[in-house]
Formats: C-alpha cells, sequence, structure tokens
C-alpha cells in the first residue's frame, strides 16, 4: 500500500488534517471570547452552509476535471482565507463580517475538495478499508495533536498563530496533491463526454437514489447534524471552558483523537461481513460523549467519554467510507459522495446556527441530553433497517481500474505506473 502515489496522499491528507484539528478550538475559543456561542453557531454554520449549498458542485467538477485539480485548487484558495484571519487576528480583534466572509470562502473551498477525498482512495491504493483506517488514524493523531497544540498556542500567542499554522498546512497539502498524477479509464472520459452540468447532476443523483442503504444513512445523518454534531461544539465547548478551563476543552477533544485512533486501529484489523451493521452498533458509544458534558463528569471521565465517542466514530466512519467506495462506480463516485456529504451536512449547518437561540431558551447540559437520546435513536434505526444491516462486504469495482503515476520531479526522471485492480 505504501508506495508513491498512497504516500503523496497520505501526506497531504495528514498534514492538512493536523491544521483542520486545531480549527474547532481555535474558533470555538477565539470566536466565543469575543462574540458568544451565538457567534460561534453562526460563523460554523456559514461554513457548513456554504458547502452544503456547493458540494454538489464539486462532486461534477472532480469528476469533470479530476479530482486532484480540484483538490488543489481549493487547498489555494484555504491558504489565503486562514491566511487572511491570521492576519486579522495578528493586528487585534477580527470584524464579525470577516468571520463570516472567511468562513463562506474556506466553506466553498472545501465542498471542491472535498468530494475528491472519497474518490481519490480507489485511485492510489488496492486495499481502501487499510487505506481508509490508516487514514482514519492519522486523523486520530491529529485530534490528539491539534486541539492541544491550538489551545496551548491561544493561550500563549493568540488566535493568529493558530490561522497562520493552518493556512501553512493547506499549502503543505497542495504540494503533495500536485506531485500526484492520475490518468482516468478512457471509458470514464467517453461516460463524460458532452453530457450537460444539469445531465450530470442527474446521474449522481439517480446513483444515490438508487442505493437504499445510502439514502437511508443520510437521513438519519441529518438529524443527527440538527441534534447532535451540529450542537456538540459550541454547547460543549461553552460548558468544559466555563467548569473547567479553556485548556480542558483542548485537552477532551485531544482525547478524542486518542479514541479515534483506537477505532482506526481497531477497522485496520477487523473485517465484518455487513459492515453497517457493525458501525451502528459502535455508534451506540458514541451517546457516551454528550452525555458526559451534559451531566457534568469530572475530568477524568470526561476525557473517556470523548475517547469513547472518538474510536466508535473512527469505526464507523471506516467502514461507511469503504462501503461507499467499493459499492460505487468510478465514473460516478464523486458525485454520489458529493450528495452523500451534503445531505449528511446539511442538518449540522442547521443545529450549528440553532445552537445559540436553543441556549437561549434552555440550559446546554439539557440540550446534550437530548443529543445524546439521538444519538441512540439513531442507531436503533441504523440497525432497524434491513438495507443498512444486511450490505455486505464487497471488493473495489473493477471498473476503477486506472493509471496513478507520481508527477517527475527530478530532472530525465521516468514516471512510474500503478494499477490498482
Amino acid at each position: 500500500m505504501w508506495d508513491q502515489p498512497f504516500t503523496l496522499y497520505f501526506a497531504a491528507r495528514a498534514v492538512s488534517l493536523v491544521g483542520d484539528a486545531m480549527m474547532p478550538v481555535a474558533a470555538a475559543l477565539a470566536v466565543g471570547a469575543v462574540y458568544g456561542i451565538s457567534g460561534v453557531g453562526y460563523v460554523l454554520g456559514v461554513w457548513t452552509g456554504t458547502f452544503v449549498l456547493l458540494v454538489l458542485f464539486g462532486g461534477v467538477f472532480a469528476d469533470r476535471l479530476g479530482a486532484r485539480r480540484m483538490m488543489v485548487g481549493a487547498d489555494l484558495v484555504r491558504v489565503l482565507t486562514q491566511g487572511a484571519l491570521a492576519a486579522a487576528f495578528f493586528a487585534g480583534t477580527p470584524p464579525f463580517w470577516l468571520l463570516v466572509m472567511m468562513a463562506g470562502l474556506a466553506g466553498s473551498a472545501t465542498a471542491m475538495f472535498q468530494p475528491g477525498v472519497n474518490g481519490m482512495v480507489p485511485l492510489v491504493t488496492r486495499e481502501p478499508q487499510r487505506a481508509n483506517a490508516t487514514l482514519k488514524v492519522a486523523d486520530a493523531l491529529a485530534q490528539l495533536l491539534g486541539p492541544a497544540l491550538a489551545g496551548a498556542l491561544i493561550a500563549l500567542t493568540g488566535a493568529g498563530t493558530v490561522y497562520a499554522i493552518d493556512a501553512a498546512t493547506f499549502l503543505l497539502s497542495a504540494l503533495c496533491l500536485a506531485l500526484i498524477r492520475i490518468v482516468p479509464h478512457p471509458a470514464d472520459s467517453v461516460v463524460r463526454q458532452g453530457s450537460s452540468l444539469r445531465d450530470e447532476l442527474r446521474q449522481g443523483w439517480r446513483e444515490f437514489r438508487a442505493r437504499t442503504w445510502m439514502w437511508a444513512v443520510i437521513l438519519i445523518w441529518v438529524g443527527y447534524g440538527i441534534l447532535l454534531f451540529g450542537p456538540l461544539v459550541p454547547l460543549s465547548s461553552a460548558l468544559i471552558s466555563a467548569r473547567l478551563g479553556a485548556d480542558a476543552y483542548g485537552l477532551a477533544v485531544s482525547f478524542l483523537g486518542v479514541g479515534t485512533v483506537l477505532g482506526g486501529l481497531l477497522a485496520l484489523r477487523l473485517r465484518p461481513a455487513r459492515p453497517l451493521a457493525a458501525g451502528a452498533v459502535a455508534m451506540v458509544l458514541y451517546s457516551v460523549l454528550p452525555l458526559c458534558v451534559a451531566v457534568g463528569s469530572g475530568l477524568p471521565v470526561l476525557l473517556a467519554g470523548y475517547a469513547l465517542g472518538g474510536a466508535a466514530w473512527a469505526f464507523w466512519s471506516v467502514m461507511w467510507a469503504t462501503s461507499v467506495q467499493t459499492h460505487t462506480p468510478s465514473a460516478v463516485l464523486n458525485r454520489v459522495t458529493a450528495y452523500e456529504q451534503a445531505g449528511s451536512v446539511s442538518g449540522m449547518a442547521l443545529g450549528q446556527i440553532l445552537a445559540g437561540p436553543a441556549a437561549a431558551l434552555a440550559a446546554p447540559g439539557r440540550l446534550l441530553l437530548v443529543s445524546a437520546a439521538a444519538c441512540l435513536a439513531g442507531c436503533v434505526a441504523l440497525f432497524a433497517t434491513p438495507a443498512i444491516r444486511t450490505l455486505p462486504r464487497a471488493a473495489a469495482p473493477a471498473e476503477r481500474d486506472v493509471r496513478c503515476t507520481p508527477a517527475v520531479v527530478a530532472r530525465g526522471g521516468n514516471a512510474r505506473s500503478h494499477e490498482p485492480t
């Protein structure tokens, strides 16, 4: 698995994940200190909402122009947005309109970037589940190091340093991705030749709708976004910071990374015959995370709850990503990925925006109790849906046979071919 294409792709993802892991803590602490829970919710909601509005087009463009090209361009845009925020924080207190504007631009860039993340994996490796699990471990290590580093940097130097580091990680990611060249299978080009944007969107929708297990999961994830994932960061950051201090929140998110490492390592070893059923069982443990915050647990119990939630989330994520990649033809994978991401993230945007108003009507602790209950109800729905529960493990489709070559960086060097099956 560790040949040049996957190594470059892994390096690109790993370095940007470290920067990304710092951002929720930076937004929750730096923005929250000036504009409160509502400010954090609106900034995150604008980012997420912009992503939802544009990700479908990102899927089409990734299929048309190539995922790698779109990802490099999106990284460069985010170098500018995060660099601008870094400069604003170094200069003083950023105006709220600038935070919102940069969140919208960064969300737009992420919408162009994210569909290709899923579609690139089958192109750079023969073993999608191992690759997904390895990437999830990298994500976990980033979650382990990033939040704690962000909390320390904000305390010592301010939020500007965190945003500057994030901009640098996007620049390094763009460089690594630029060194990978992917030549798609000729059949993929024939399928897209002469197709209009509307036709390609329709084709992606038909492929998405044809998979009951996929759209059923996304419907459940819309509810999760509104009641669980959306309000979790604004509410939990406010509660933990007020009760135990800002450093405690950064430490808790780091332990989320510890759990994610364990969940990713477990997904490297286990190959369940029914991956989504196994993932649904694992997600039951995620309900412990909001429950620990809601009941005001002490720091040791809180950290254990975050670690358990991280492990559950990592295992589900690997099972889900591998199922999407191995049950979807490569010619439409980016578009199908865009539809599933738009659906799953749309509820989160609404949940983030409503977090502030909801906290004005009910205690944040009570709202997180609702989040824990919603998590358990969603797991029951996942396991009770036959199309989800019975979806079998599948190998990568034969039509994903592509040639992936690293860019020639030494003068006179020859590109090496890699043909996953």
